[in-house]
């Protein structure tokens, strides 16, 4: 198998890694073909056995048995737009954290061979240097509109998310949009307000030598990369606002229950708070 990866960092580097690991146990062949605006990621990616190969330009990938897109969300909907020619062979399988406004860009053209997926994995570190080949183990991937991809496709897109050992969820993208922001893209917002509001005190330094499990657990996120980001809450800015204001009610009522110092109550608030883990 020929695999071109569009995009070095975390999410792409990881998902070679682990392939060429899989692939390597079961004495296949495969050749990785990486593709990156960014010349040091591309460096790196060779030095780091991530890319067999580097493409100079992305027509080299056109032919390719399937074409992974690990790139900020705002970047895969350009990058698709030139990839109208590829193979009908080519299976493209897209890695954004949001999902609706990407399925609603695909070109006609490649519409059976695009496979909207979002792996629900990753870490606070970017870049080929942070890729990990254990990123995708045990983890989930949602696979959204599968009913607009030809079964071969699907299938390819299956086979390969199944040998990294991940778990397949299927859902509606509009539907999975919702679902995320509250999830995962409040939870990043929070992480950002958490490490503002530290940082707008008059000594955080010395805030910071106090942080134990907990701070550091709620606080890891605020390192990710801004572009990253910005990118995913543009595109599902009115879920997003959606989900932040639901938790500023939330901090509103714990507020009120602290000022009237209604501590039954608060209680009550946190015990219905612990249910979340009768579920996971």
């Amino acid at each position: 198998m020929k695999i071109g990866i569009i995009g070095l960092g975390l999410m792409g580097g990881s998902f070679a890694l682990a392939i060429k690991k899989k692939y390597k146990d079961r004495d296949e062949d495969l050749e990785i073909i990486g593709y990156d605006h960014n010349p040091q990621h591309c460096l790196e990616a060779i030095e780091l056995n991530i890319a067999d190969k580097i493409a100079d330009d992305i027509t080299e990938l056109y032919e390719l048995d399937l074409i992974i897109i690990a790139i900020p969300v705002d970047s895969i909907i350009k990058v698709i737009q030139e990839l109208k020619d590829v193979s009908k062979n080519t299976t493209i399988v897209d890695f954004g954290s949001t999902k609706e406004k990407i399925v609603n860009s695909i070109p006609k053209e490649i519409r059976e061979n695009f496979v909207a997926a979002h792996p629900m994995t990753g870490t606070e570190n970017f870049g080929p240097k942070a890729a990990d080949r254990k990123l995708y183990k045990g983890k989930i991937v949602v696979l959204c509109n599968v009913e607009e991809n030809s079964k071969e496709h699907l299938l390819k897109a299956k086979r390969v998310f199944q040998d990294l050992g991940m778990k397949i969820l299927y859902m509606d993208a509009k539907e999975h949009d919702v679902h995320a922001a509250y999830i995962s893209h409040m939870p990043h917002a929070v992480s950002f307000a958490l490490a503002n509001a530290v940082m707008a005190q008059q000594n955080p330094k010395d805030i910071l030598a106090m942080a134990g499990g907990g701070f550091r657990s709620m606080s890891r996120t605020a390192k990710s990369s801004p572009t990253m980001w910005l990118d995913i809450f543009k595109q599902n800015r009115d879920n997003l606002i959606e989900s932040v204001e639901c938790f500023i009610k939330e901090m509103q009522i714990f507020n009120e229950y602290a000022k009237k110092e209604d501590w039954e109550a608060m209680n009550q608030w946190i015990l219905n708070a612990n249910k979340l883990h009768e579920i996971l």
